[in-house]
């Protein structure tokens, strides 16, 4: 099924040009016409291809997974008002798990990302993780440098700390990612594949290369 036209990134290209209030209230029918409508529909097709990836997920409806288009510029320099892309969430938890290593979703008049791995850990997630690597390092190993996952998200990213105490700064030598505070992984699409009537589907497939990775992390957090 086809959710986007070529409205959805003439929006964005110009609201990139334009971003103000008057603007986008201005344009605001052509928001609800060709972006917000049809991005709700797209995201609940997600969520239904997702069921047998994401376990818990009967309860989830768009509307807690898609991001609002404001910006919260309180603690920001740019005080541009909109986010010149759509995005969602499509996990278990939504847009309020952050991380679930589920799918995260990003639309733009530049390109289209799926993002998928571990963001915003806090200090146990994070130790749980750790742990993990560190006890199945092989294991761990042959999943990142799986030619699979390296050809369609090449590698694992994410902010590191400076420091690390033992036993995890000595096994770092052998595995660098324990310094990680976050690991993801995404994959960078033409801003056309939207157009595409089986753009969902395509993502669903895509995510299949990360699912051995992302399911030893979602294993790791829950011990």
């Amino acid at each position: 099924m086809k959710y986007f036209d070529q409205e959805f990134l003439h929006f964005f290209q110009e609201l990139g040009q334009n971003n103000h209030r008057e603007w986008f209230n201005d344009n605001k029918k052509r928001y609800t016409q060709f972006v917000k409508e049809p991005f709700e529909a797209f995201v609940e097709s997600m969520l239904d291809l997702s069921q047998e990836l994401f376990p818990g997920m009967e309860n989830i409806r768009p509307k807690d997974c898609i991001f609002r288009i404001y910006r919260d510029v309180r603690f920001s320099k740019d005080k541009s008002p909109y986010k010149t892309h759509m995005s969602a969430v499509i996990s278990s938890g939504g847009r309020k798990d952050m991380t679930s290593p589920g799918m995260y979703v990003q639309l733009s008049a530049e390109d289209s990302r799926l993002y998928s791995g571990l963001y915003k850990l806090d200090k146990h997630q994070l130790l749980h993780i750790r742990e993990a690597i560190s006890q199945q390092m092989d294991t761990f190993a042959s999943l990142i440098s799986d030619a699979h996952f390296k050809e369609t998200f090449g590698q694992i990213q994410g902010e590191k700390n400076k420091r690390l105490q033992e036993p995890f700064k000595e096994l770092s030598e052998r595995q660098p990612l324990l310094f990680n505070k976050s690991f993801y992984y995404f994959k960078t699409f033409p801003a056309d594949s939207i157009l595409k009537e089986d753009f969902a589907q395509q993502l669903i497939q895509t995510y299949e290369a990360c699912r051995p990775i992302s399911e030893f992390f979602h294993e790791a957090i829950q011990a």
